[in-house]
């Protein structure tokens, strides 16, 4: 849920279990004076850019997003109760974004209309590309076949009505209302954030559905996630880069081997490419608690790399976005093990380490639990991205944010 209306007063206190002095005194100081105040000095505005390829590039990119428009669909907006990830109109269309709201209920209709050859071409595809799926045949515990199948249904008719409204990004709000009718569609939205996935044909077989391009998933339709997604994948796709991009949740933390990692996990948007293939990607079944009908993940263990991170959010009536560094880092496996064990062991997982920024500042600016991130080749390119994206923004009107280590010039080279 990746919006704030307001800045509001709030009061953020992390503990594992409260015995440290650190977090009795902060408990002390909020019960005394009803507020505890953390340091967010990572935060500060946008300075001016420098003039070089990358804010060129995003500017123009800007203009043509205004100029061109784009278009989000977002399957029954609002279901899950979700106030904070709705973007009214009147703060999208200026940027060149519309919405078409559409319904679960034609996306259930849609996916009865795949042919079972079809899904099964779906499930031919991914085990030649070395996908492993764990399944079993209780439908009440086990990821089946039969579930496999409706999702490929989905990611088949997704991608179908997408095309039907010319989107350029799709969100898919499962849990209230799809949860009883069809399995998870975690595995459909990983698929379709891939640059390499299943080809899809048209109804009529004539064309090939966004052929070579991922059609970027905004997981839970949070629109705020939307907007990142597309623009990434805009800015990512014009520079030659590998534009698969995903949220994560913000699940929690701890210090290893002296530094502070985060545990980001999500239900299974994330992209195959991201855990370095479908050949290191697998499929679980989602929990029986949140889905009944069961469906599997498309999930791995995020690949060591440079990453931009970002977010998308409303905050005393206007749009905002808060740019940052991170690395993916790697863990022993056993560690990787307890991680998961701590909180879904079905779903992808990503060890993030921020550049610049302490648990407590991040905890004490970043008011949600969604978050974005690209991958970048290395470092450099990683900043030239990042560049990119604060100059489209900027140019869009959005108050950009930079958070902790940010490069807004290019190294020098080394020598004389």
């Amino acid at each position: 849920m990746d919006r704030q209306r307001g800045r509001g007063e709030n009061s953020v206190l992390w503990s594992p279990d409260f015995t440290d002095e650190w977090a009795r005194e902060g408990l002390r100081t909020w019960l005394e004076t009803g507020a505890l105040t953390h340091d967010t000095g990572h935060v500060r505005p946008l300075p001016e850019l420098p003039e070089d390829a990358e804010t060129e590039l995003g500017t123009a990119l800007a203009r043509q997003l205004r100029e061109e428009k784009a278009i989000i669909g977002v399957f029954d907006e609002g279901c899950m109760g979700m106030y904070n990830a709705i973007i009214d109109d009147e703060f999208l269309n200026p940027l060149g974004i519309y919405k078409e709201r559409l319904s679960q209920s034609a996306l259930v209709a849609e996916m009865n209309k795949v042919s079972d050859e079809e899904a099964q071409a779906v499930r031919t595809w991914l085990d030649d590309a070395g996908m492993t799926f764990h399944t079993g045949t209780d439908e009440a515990t086990e990821l089946t076949d039969a579930q496999l199948l409706s999702q490929f249904r989905m990611y088949i008719a997704a991608l179908r009505i997408s095309d039907d409204f010319g989107l350029d990004a799709v969100g898919i709000q499962y849990q209230q209302g799809l949860k009883d009718t069809v399995p998870a569609s975690d595995l459909a939205e990983g698929l379709l954030n891939n640059v390499q996935r299943p080809p899809v044909l048209s109804r009529d077989g004539a064309r090939e559905l966004y052929a070579g391009a991922p059609l970027p998933h905004f997981n839970e339709v949070d629109e705020g996630v939307a907007v990142d997604s597309l623009v990434t994948n805009r800015i990512w796709t014009a520079m030659g880069l590998d534009p698969a991009t995903t949220l994560h949740d913000i699940r929690w933390g701890e210090e290893y081997d002296g530094r502070f990692v985060w545990v980001f996990e999500i239900s299974g948007s994330v992209p195959a490419s991201h855990h370095g293939g479908y050949d290191k990607s697998y499929s679980m079944r989602q929990p029986p608690m949140f889905f009944p009908l069961g469906g599997g993940t498309l999930s791995g263990v995020s690949k060591p790399g440079e990453i931009v991170w970002s977010r998308v959010f409303l905050m005393d009536g206007r749009l905002h976005v808060d740019l940052g560094r991170a690395s993916a880092v790697e863990l022993p496996e056993e560690e990787t093990r307890r991680r998961l064990d701590a909180t879904n062991p079905q779903w992808p997982i990503m060890h993030a380490v921020l550049h610049g920024v302490t648990r407590d500042q991040f905890m004490a600016r970043h008011r949600a639990n969604h978050l974005n991130v690209a991958y970048a080749p290395d470092a450099a390119t990683a900043d030239q991205a990042l560049r990119a994206k604060a100059a489209l923004f900027a140019e869009l009107g959005v108050e950009v944010h930079l958070c902790g280590d940010v490069a807004l010039q290019d190294a020098e080279p080394d020598g004389s």
